[in-house]
Order: structure tokens, then sequence, then C-alpha cells
């Protein structure tokens, strides 16, 4: 299970943005806070924030929501790294281009009501959003695939930052086994099961072949795996406890490409 140090209001955590629900819309994530009661407010509220934990159950949170507090808390974390204490809805949501009355939902949701003329702690906001995204909890994850992305993703320094540690990477390549690439040792994928069993992560990033997506995949949930970031070019879907997200580059690029010759 994953550990809990210390609070930092410097950690990051980047879930990818999805702005649209889908009918396979999953809840994430595994923290737990209780009903809350709070109103929607139209503008912000004369009370102080309200931190209690007394907030809607995270599991209720959809994707789309979740990935718009991950930008605020991007975007609060460079502000609280500039000196900067207080913002209003309408501050925030122009930074990520959401409006203020959808910020204003998301962080009552979380049970955070901002103060009239004054407008969100940030630093506190910034404690709200990390306990529901569990920022200072310490993930181990490992690699699978260790192409030309899973190289990049080796060399990646800030995931440490985040909380996230990549223990291990493992590859089928007889040259690349027993290397290290960014301080991470490569191991041959026929012992991943057992390397697996000593590390107990939690977490894998999948940067295969599209055709072997699946069948690692099944093999990293059979191994106690509890969440899959992919990258392979195949949607995965593991009924059951395993988490997944699907992030293929080609199809980002496309529709980036469909925004750019339909903009108004």
């Amino acid at each position: 299970m994953p550990t809990a140090p210390p609070q930092s209001l410097n950690k990051l955590v980047t879930i990818r943005n999805m702005s649209a629900p889908s009918n396979d819309d999953k809840h994430l994530p595994p923290a737990s806070l209780r009903p809350h009661d709070a109103p929607l407010a139209g503008s912000e509220s004369n009370a102080e924030e309200n931190l209690s934990p007394d907030a809607p159950s995270a599991s209720k949170l959809s994707r789309p929501t979740v990935g718009r507090l991950s930008l605020y808390y991007r975007e609060l974390n460079r502000l609280h790294t500039s000196g900067k204490t207080h913002l209003n809805s309408t501050q925030l949501g122009s930074l990520v281009d959401v409006s203020p009355a959808v910020v204003r939902r998301d962080l009552s949701m979380l049970g955070t009501i901002g103060q009239r003329g004054i407008g969100y702690s940030i630093t506190k906001v910034i404690e709200k959003i990390g306990l529901v995204m569990g920022s200072g909890v310490h993930w181990q994850v490992v690699l699978i695939g260790v192409g030309s992305l899973g190289n990049a993703l080796l060399r990646y320094r800030g995931f440490e930052q985040l909380g996230f540690r990549l223990v291990a990477a493992f590859d089928q390549d007889p040259t690349k086994v027993g290397t290290a690439i960014g301080g991470v040792i490569v191991h041959d994928t026929e012992l991943m099961a057992a390397r697996l069993a000593e590390l107990q992560p939690e977490l894998a990033i999948l940067a295969v072949p599209a055709d072997q997506a699946a069948t690692v995949a099944a093999t990293l949930k059979s191994c106690g795996i509890s969440g899959i970031l992919n990258f392979a070019p195949t949607t995965l879907r593991l009924p059951g406890s395993c988490a997944v997200v699907n992030v293929d580059l080609a199809s980002e690029l496309q529709r980036l490409a469909f925004s750019v010759q339909h903009r108004s």
C-alpha cells in the first residue's frame, strides 16, 4: 500500500484532462470524503473557506472533474511558489480556460467556499485538492516496454516530485536487460511476475506494442497492480479493481489538428 509522508504543497498531480464525460466514465480516486451540504455558490461566499472533510465522496467525482482539479492544482502550486496567497474563481478559471461557475462548482464539491472580496486561500485549496487527488502519498511504479517512449519516461525527473517513484522497468530485448536508464534497472519480462511480487508496486506504465498490451495488462493485474497508465495504441478494459487510463498520443494529435482546423 502507498505510504503517506508529510503533506507537501509543492507536489503536483497530473491526470489526463478529459473535458467531456463518456459512457464508460469511471470515477476516481482512492480518497474518501463524507457528504457535505455546501450550496453551489453563484459567487464567493461571505464565509471563510470550509475545509472540513464533510464533502461528497471522492468516488463520485467524474473524470472530467478530476481532470479540472488537477489543472487547478498545477496552477495553484505555481502561484503559491510565486508568493500569491489568494485568488477568485474568475482568475483561476482564466488560467485553465474554465468558466468561473464551473470553478465554484468544482471547489464547492470539495467543501471549499471562497470569501467575498478575498476569494480562495491558495494554500488551503491546494491542501484540499491534494487530499482528494492523493498528493502526499508515495506510489511505487513500474514501467513495461523500454522503447523510445519508455526510455524517455524513465529519464523524466518530474514523477519523483509528484510522489511517483519508478522502481523497475521490464523489456524482452536482451540488449536492454540489466542496463540502468535514468537510474532504473531494466529486467527481463520473463521475470516480471517474480520481481513484482518482491517490489509490490501499486501502479504500472504500459509502453508496449498494441498486440502485446492486453496480455501484459492481464499479467500486471494478476500480480496485484492497482492501476495502469496505458500508452499502447489500443483501448484496454480490465474487469475488476484495476483502474486503467488510456493515453493514445496519436489520437490526441488528431484531436489537436481537428481543433486547429475548426477553431472559430
